[in-house]
């Protein structure tokens, strides 16, 4: 089935998976708990709050999971796989959009707040970076199938 695709369904495939991938860790981040939140970056409060049992953590962790399930879900309708959510095309534009901005935000962040760029800011830019270009890719090349 997937070599029947065309190439930008292949592409939003490829980033629907990635979306949930993504989405996975964060679950995992949840039942692993404040040392996962460590290991994955979430920082040093969300690992606390993790410890000392506030819900907090898990609420936003699950937001965020949910979301990039969504984010798949939108992929995997561009590609065909699927039933297309409302506002398909604008959808993606938008998601496409928030992966290559969180990607792209190392940059000025080198320019700005030098201090603040650590092997975590780095590994995360790079991977969204590259989500952003399945994203992006794969909308401008199924644009005319996405109506």
């Amino acid at each position: 089935m997937f070599a029947s695709l065309d190439l930008g369904q292949k592409l939003l495939v490829a980033g629907g998976l990635l979306s949930l991938l993504a989405s996975l860790i964060h679950v995992g981040v949840i039942i692993g708990g404040p040392d996962w939140y460590r290991f994955f970056g979430a920082g040093e409060d969300m690992a606390n709050m993790a410890e000392k049992g506030y819900f907090y953590p898990t609420l936003i962790t699950t937001g965020i999971a949910l979301v990039l399930a969504i984010w798949g879900w939108f992929a995997f309708a561009g590609a065909g796989l699927v039933w297309k959510p409302p506002l398909l095309r604008t959808g993606l534009i938008v998601i496409s959009s928030i992966y290559l901005a969180r990607g792209l935000i190392l940059l000025p962040m080198a320019l700005l707040v030098p201090e603040k760029i650590n092997n975590f800011a780095i590994w995360s830019s790079l991977i969204v970076l590259v989500y952003g270009l399945f994203y992006a890719a794969g909308t401008w090349k199924a644009w005319s199938s996405l109506s």
